[in-house]
C-alpha cells in the first residue's frame, strides 16, 4: 500500500476548489464594486442632465413669460390712422392692461372713414391692397378720407412654423412706432413682397430689407432690434384678439371674422376686391347725401 497517495489527492482537489471559490469571491467582489461606481456614475449623469433640462425649461419658460411691454407709438386705437397729407396721427403707448381708445371719425360725414383689417398673409388683402392702394393714398392724400389700418395676426399658424403673421404685424407695430410717416409705405410694400399661404413667409431679414426699400431711414436700428425680439408679440396678439371677439368701434359689426375686413363710415364692404370702381363706389354711397360739394370726393384712380 502506498502511504499517503488517496489523502495528498484529496487535499490537493480540495485546495483547488478553495482557491477557485476565493477567485469567485474576489470576481465578485469586484462586480459590485464596478456596479456601485457604475451606479453613481449614472446616478450623477442623472442629476446633471436633469440640471440642464430644467435650465433649458426655465429659459424657455422666461423668455415666454416675460412681462408684457407697453403698446406701440401712434396705435392707441390698435391700428395707425392715416389723414389730409398722409400724416399719422400721433399717440401715446398704452400699458399691456390699458383699453385701446377708438379713433373719432368727422362727425361731419364729409371725409370718408375707411378702416381696414389686414393679415399681411392673406391673399385677398393682397388683392384689394394692390387694387385699392393707389386711389386710397390720392383720397387721403387730398383729405376726402381718412385711413385706419389695423394689422392682425390671424393666419400665424399657416406659415409652416414660422409664424410669419405674427412676424409681421409686430414688424407694422415696429415702423409705426419709431417712423410713422413710413408706415403707408411700408404697408404696400409688405403686399408687394407678400409670400403665398402656406409658405414659411419673408425671414426676418427680408422684412427688414422691405422696410429699408420702403424709404425707412430714421430708427432703422431700433426698428431692426424691435423686428428681431418681437417687441410688440404680446400687443399684436391682444389687438388680434380684441379685433376677433369684438365689438369693432364705429361700426355695427359685431366682429372680425375675416380678413380683410373693410369698413367706410362704420359699413362693410362685400363687393369685389380686385375692382377699384365698385369700391370707389361703395366709399361714395357710405358717405351718403352728408358729402359737402365743397370738399373732396372719392373718385376712382384709373387702372394702369
Amino acid at each position: 500500500m502506498t502511504i499517503g497517495g488517496t489523502g495528498d489527492s484529496r487535499a490537493s482537489k480540495d485546495q483547488r476548489r478553495d482557491a477557485a471559490r476565493l477567485k469567485a469571491k474576489a470576481l465578485r467582489e469586484q462586480q459590485k464594486k464596478k456596479d456601485r461606481r457604475n451606479r453613481v456614475f449614472l446616478q450623477g449623469g442623472l442629476v446633471v442632465a436633469a440640471v440642464a433640462i430644467v435650465a433649458i425649461v426655465s429659459l424657455v419658460i422666461v423668455n415666454n413669460i416675460r412681462p408684457e411691454g407697453p403698446g406701440p407709438k401712434n396705435m392707441a386705437s390698435d391700428g395707425v390712422l392715416i389723414g389730409q397729407g398722409m400724416a399719422v396721427t400721433e399717440t401715446v403707448a398704452l400699458e399691456p392692461d390699458a383699453t385701446p381708445i377708438p379713433s373719432e371719425p368727422d362727425k361731419t360725414g364729409a371725409v370718408a372713414d375707411i378702416r381696414i383689417y389686414l393679415d399681411y398673409l392673406c391673399p385677398y388683402c393682397g388683392d384689394f391692397e394692390s387694387t385699392n392702394s393707389a386711389q386710397i393714398a390720392k383720397w387721403v392724400e387730398s383729405g376726402a378720407a381718412t385711413v385706419e389700418i389695423h394689422p392682425l395676426s390671424i393666419l400665424t399658424s399657416k406659415s409652416a412654423g414660422t409664424q410669419y403673421s405674427l412676424r409681421a404685424a409686430n414688424a407694422a407695430a415696429c415702423v409705426a412706432n419709431y417712423s410713422p410717416t413710413d408706415f403707408y409705405a411700408f404697408n404696400s410694400g409688405m403686399f408687394e413682397n407678400q409670400p403665398s399661404e402656406g409658405s414659411t413667409g419673408l425671414s426676418d431679414k427680408e422684412i427688414k430689407k422691405v422696410i429699408k426699400e420702403s424709404g425707412v431711414s430714421t430708427s432703422l436700428s431700433s426698428i431692426d432690434t424691435c423686428v428681431d425680439e418681437l417687441t410688440f408679440k404680446s400687443w399684436v396678439q391682444n389687438a388680434t384678439s380684441r379685433a376677433l371677439t369684438g365689438p369693432i368701434p364705429n361700426s355695427t359689426l359685431a366682429a372680425v371674422s375675416t380678413t380683410p375686413t373693410v369698413l367706410v363710415n362704420g359699413k362693410q364692404y362685400v363687393g369685389s376686391l380686385d375692382d377699384p370702381k365698385e369700391f370707389a363706389s361703395f366709399v361714395l354711397q357710405a358717405a351718403g347725401e352728408t358729402y359737402s360739394t365743397s370738399t373732396p370726393t372719392p373718385t376712382p384712380v384709373p387702372a394702369g
